[in-house]
């Protein structure tokens, strides 16, 4: 439903909206974002520091609920002919927007035509290539971005027998632990994980550099096509039908259901979101850390940078739209990216920071150390220049995609199918939504 209605909104893209003048001679800059809670409350203060740095424009932030209503609503808004200027949009979204043509205002030509220069090269690897077209340029800015990460219960280690600084880093090390945490009865669910699709499969594909679909995961084309079917998703897939069969693994549910068996003390190991940290933080009742998800050793040796998660800002384009409000809008993108504000944006919201020079002066200042394990994400994101095969997804239909697998992964876990026929129908489902996406936006 909600490709559908983004993709015949793309037809009504561009409309004019009116010039909105703030108090003083301010220009307004409106901005839909769909953070609630701590988190809406950091964008809200974010929005009020952009404002009191300068005189010439006025962000007015708005939570528009989910990211769903989020970008649904700017869809509504773009076809009343009164679209905001910024929406935050998951980064599910991605290939949808991109497809919206004169809808948008690409991040490069908006920084360019302000005169505002931000080297993309500022940005952590992992993050920039998410939101970056195939000659490397922004056309969306980088926000508030995380990575699947692992958590590991240090007391249920210890209670195991295991060393609680030489940490697993492979599948076989986290195998290995798995099993002494069973055997020691160290805790209720040895491994768990959220969000299937994205941990199991998308991070996987990427620091494995392995390709998740044709046409450098859909960067290069809309005519994309699943390659899930390929050797490497089959071991993987084996491997974890093999921990939950021998008692290792217990599957969680679909995207976040999974989120609280971790900090609850339930799992002693779980892959979720560097983005639950501040949820571990507050009802966790015993030594933890996070690390990096673990890799395959077989398979690669240098793992290759994982996927993000979160959401980015898009500019969006109005057919009688003054100059003068793009100018803003790139105003605003400046300032978010500034070291100082990316360092407090990280350390009060648990995403990572979005520039590499936030990284080094969290590190500077002796963050990770007080703080051990909240750069696991960022160590992640920028272990390595990303490939064509790591540095994200740009696939229509992305969240119908997504269900599909978790659909065909359900049926495996539950002994219907083997992990070869689960894959087989996930990839050949996921294509025929890629087809649908593919021609409702030729031409």
């Amino acid at each position: 439903m909600l490709q559908r209605r983004s993709l015949l909104a793309a037809t009504a893209f561009g409309l004019a909206a009116p010039h909105l003048a703030g108090a003083q001679g301010r220009t307004e800059i409106h901005y839909w974002y769909g953070l609630a809670g701590p988190l809406g409350e950091r964008v809200a203060e974010q929005v009020k520091r952009f404002n009191e740095s300068q005189d010439r424009y006025t962000v007015v932030g708005s939570f528009k609920g989910s990211y769903i209503d989020t970008m649904t609503g700017a869809i509504a808004a773009w076809r009343a002919g009164n679209p905001p200027h910024i929406a935050q949009v998951f980064e599910v979204g991605t290939a949808t927007m991109m497809a919206a043509g004169p809808a948008i205002r690409p991040v490069h030509q908006l920084l360019a035509e302000a005169g505002v220069e931000l080297d993309p090269a500022r940005y952590i690897p992992g993050v920039r290539g998410y939101y970056s077209d195939t000659q490397g340029r922004l056309i969306s800015m980088p926000y508030n971005s995380s990575s699947a990460i692992m958590w590991l219960n240090l007391d249920a280690f210890e209670k195991a027998g295991l060393s609680t600084t030489d940490l697993p880093k492979t599948w076989k090390q986290v195998r290995a632990a798995a099993e002494k945490i069973k055997a020691a009865n160290a805790a209720p669910v040895a491994i768990t994980t959220t969000w299937p699709t994205w941990i199991l499969f998308e991070q996987m594909a990427a620091i494995h550099d392995v390709p998740f679909s044709t046409k450098s995961n859909g960067f290069e084309g809309l005519d994309t096509e699943l390659q899930i079917t390929s050797p490497f998703f089959r071991k993987n897939l084996d491997f974890i039908l093999a921990l939950q069969k021998d008692g290792l693994f217990r599957y969680g549910g679909r995207d976040n259901a999974a989120d609280g068996v971790f900090p609850s003390g339930e799992a002693a190991i779980s892959f979720n979101s560097a983005g639950n940290r501040a949820r571990v933080e507050r009802e966790a009742r015993f030594k933890w850390i996070s690390v990096p998800l673990p890799y395959h050793d077989d398979v690669i040796q240098a793992p290759k940078n994982g996927v993000i998660g979160g959401a980015s800002l898009w500019a969006l384009s109005g057919r009688n739209r003054p100059v003068n409000e793009y100018r803003g809008v790139a105003e605003f993108f400046r300032f978010i990216s500034e070291v100082d504000m990316d360092l407090w944006w990280h350390k009060n919201t648990g995403y990572v920071p979005i520039t590499l020079a936030a990284y080094e002066k969290a590190k500077a200042e002796g963050y990770y150390q007080q703080n051990p394990g909240a750069d696991a994400a960022v160590i992640q994101l920028s272990r390595a220049e990303p490939t064509p095969n790591s540095k994200g997804f740009r696939l229509g239909n992305f969240v119908e995609v997504r269900n599909i697998i978790q659909e065909e992964l359900e049926k495996a876990l539950q002994g219907q199918q083997g992990a070869q026929a689960a894959l087989e129908a996930a990839n050949r489902r996921g294509n025929v939504a890629l087809r649908n996406f593919e021609r409702a936006n030729r031409g």
